[in-house]
């Protein structure tokens, strides 16, 4: 059986290699190009910091990587959503690459929200 966690993980790898085709089909001229690499560094990291947040030594470390992928996913989907306001992008795979993307934020946001939340010390 899988794991939610290795669910969540397996999302983020199938997010970023959606950003990796989405990137071949960007022409390389002018913001293309800048957008490309922004978004190939952006769209690949949650994955590596989610295995990463999944070895943490301590719930702060945990928030902290977790923090991270929020903030990675994020400017991943501001990245996608240029490339569609721009035209850079073929449509196939790009609305569902920002679906995925706005969904992976919620999920993150829950966990941050839950694992802060539990970091507290109670009265």
């Amino acid at each position: 059986m899988t794991s939610r966690n290795q669910l969540l993980e397996d999302r983020l790898v199938l997010l970023a290699a959606a950003v990796c085709r989405i990137v071949g089909v960007v022409p390389q001229a002018g913001a293309g190009a800048h957008i490309s690499k922004q978004l190939v560094r952006c769209g690949t990291s949650p994955a590596a910091n989610y295995a990463e947040a999944r070895g943490a030594e301590s719930r702060k470390d945990f928030v902290h990587k977790m923090k991270l992928c929020l903030k990675e996913l994020r400017e991943t989907m501001v990245w996608l959503k240029l490339l569609r306001e721009l035209n850079l992008a073929t449509k196939v795979g790009l609305e569902d690459a920002i679906d995925e993307s706005d969904q992976l934020v919620a999920i993150f946001v829950t966990s941050l929200n839950t694992a802060q939340r539990k970091e507290e010390p109670r009265l």
